[in-house]
């Protein structure tokens, strides 16, 4: 009789982590030659009138570009992780971090983007957070790309519209390669690629002139230019770092039918295509038909260099990671009912919601991991999962339960994935440290186990304090996942 075994533990090697991005926390938006980068000239919640993610302009530039009022810009502050490092990265090792996920700041290192020769004291920034890591035995999971480029270069060549910012991307992708490859073997390219579909935040692209299809022609075009830019790093990195990884790294908007009519089933597994296509593309290494399809009836003509194909076809990641917050529901012919501030769909009445109205669903990440490993088989990497939230700060204590069963719930279900015989590498939850929102620019929207003393107009003594699941997160990951209580 046949005997099966599976995998009920996390694996021993399992990469326990927590993940940031440059433009949240580091600030220092001006220090040591650094470029003004896109994500600088976001302005705060209560601003979006005059400037929005979605609604960029020449003029708007302009104006963010004089208007050097930090408090205006929120992630020009960040929460100061530039001179803060080392005692960040010291609590994120008393929580035992396997793996910390930063992000390298382009315009740190290429001021302009495409500048002839880096800024040595850039570089120099990323040496020293890379030996406070080595001291704890942390692993770098470094991102090259999180939504932020110089923003020279949407100036210059409307971001990645333009051929030509490959170019520019691979050199800066070579060097910090060169400088850093032998210290670090985990590598991501464009964070949430996908997103590249909403806007300015992830192609530097500004488009809010055109028209629908006009956008979608400018869009898909400039994530061509990433995709082609993200399997060229993948060959670099593989030809100077042999024993290194690279990832790719999607937002997973898992859909469920709004009902079992054939047509909202069908409708929900459009929507995880081209959920799913970037990931077809950067580990399969081809276009996949059903794209080929969409772009043709929404006439989207890809302007292909004659190498392009066999560039992706040559170099595919080596594994898959994702971020997961929340699930949506679609139907045919859906009216676009926002949830949340980031995600079009349906909500789903079996779900219960954050408090800014994202819906929670723990089981939906045992089925997305189900999903792209089949669909795959490439490990796959967690590298996003969190609960923002109002932390209150009370007697000097922060006591997060609601955090502590969310973050529960879901690697629970990561567990029932691994036992379903999912390879599953690591989990990097977002953000270890309270940091600036990316979606609304507010620092009253916190994820972390670390409390970050700095409200929504940058005041604050940046004092760190340990929350109540800093303390649970330890038990965790010194358990191997599995003191869950």
């Amino acid at each position: 009789m046949y005997q099966s075994k599976y995998p009920q533990n996390f694996p021993k090697n399992f990469l326990w982590g927590g993940a940031t991005a440059a433009n949240q926390i580091e600030g220092a938006w001006k220090t040591a030659g650094k470029g003004l980068t896109t994500a600088e000239v976001v302005a705060k919640a209560e601003n979006r009138k005059k400037m929005s993610m979605d609604a960029v302009n020449e003029a708007v530039l302009a104006t963010a570009i004089a208007d050097q009022t930090a408090i205006n810009y929120p992630k020009r502050r960040g929460i100061d992780f530039y001179h803060h490092y080392a005692e960040d990265i010291k609590l994120f090792a008393e929580m035992g971090f396997k793996v910390f996920r930063f992000s390298i700041a382009w315009a740190r290192i290429f001021p302009n983007g495409d500048d002839q020769l880096p800024n040595e004291a850039g570089l120099k920034f990323y040496d020293r957070v890379l030996d406070e890591l080595e001291k704890y035995q942390i692993e770098p999971l470094i991102t090259l790309s999180h939504y932020e480029m110089p923003l020279a270069l949407t100036q210059k060549y409307n971001g990645w519209t333009n051929r030509q910012v490959i170019t520019a991307f691979t050199n800066y992708t070579e060097t910090v390669f060169k400088r850093y490859g032998k210290r670090v073997k985990y590598w991501l390219t464009f964070n949430e690629i996908n997103t590249g579909t909403w806007g300015f935040h992830a192609t530097g692209a500004l488009d809010q002139n055109l028209t629908k299809n006009e956008q979608l022609q400018l869009r898909y075009q400039a994530l061509h230019h990433q995709l082609i830019a993200s399997a060229l790093a993948t060959k670099q990195l593989h030809q100077l770092c042999p024993t290194s990884k690279m990832g790719c790294m999607l937002a997973r908007m898992q859909t469920y039918p709004a009902t079992p009519n054939p047509v909202d089933v069908q409708a929900a597994q459009v929507a995880d295509q081209k959920n799913l296509f970037f990931t077809d593309v950067q580990a399969r290494g081809e276009y996949p038909n059903f794209m080929n399809r969409y772009f043709a009836e929404h006439g989207i003509k890809i302007t292909m260099h004659p190498t392009d194909q066999q560039i992706l076809a040559a170099n595919p990641v080596d594994f898959v990671s994702f971020s997961y917050y929340m699930t949506t529901v679609t139907q045919a012919n859906q009216d676009g009912t926002a949830v949340g501030n980031m995600a079009t769909g349906g909500r789903n009445p079996y779900l219960q919601e954050s408090a800014w109205g994202w819906q929670i669903d723990p089981i939906g990440l045992r089925i997305t991991l189900n999903e792209m490993w089949d669909r795959y088989q490439k490990p796959l990497f967690v590298v996003e999962n969190g609960l923002g939230a109002l932390d209150k700060l009370v007697n000097g204590k922060i006591h997060d339960i609601y955090r502590i069963n969310y973050l529960r719930q879901h690697i629970q279900q990561m567990k029932e994935a691994i036992s379903d015989g999912v390879h599953l590498m690591g989990y990097t939850m977002w953000g270890p440290i309270d940091l600036i929102s990316f979606s609304t620019s507010e620092m009253s929207k916190r994820y972390g186990f670390i409390y970050v003393d700095q409200d929504d107009q940058g005041n604050g003594s940046l004092r760190r304090i340990r929350k109540d699941s800093f303390y649970w997160y330890q038990k965790v990951i010194d358990s191997n996942g599995e003191n869950l209580i």
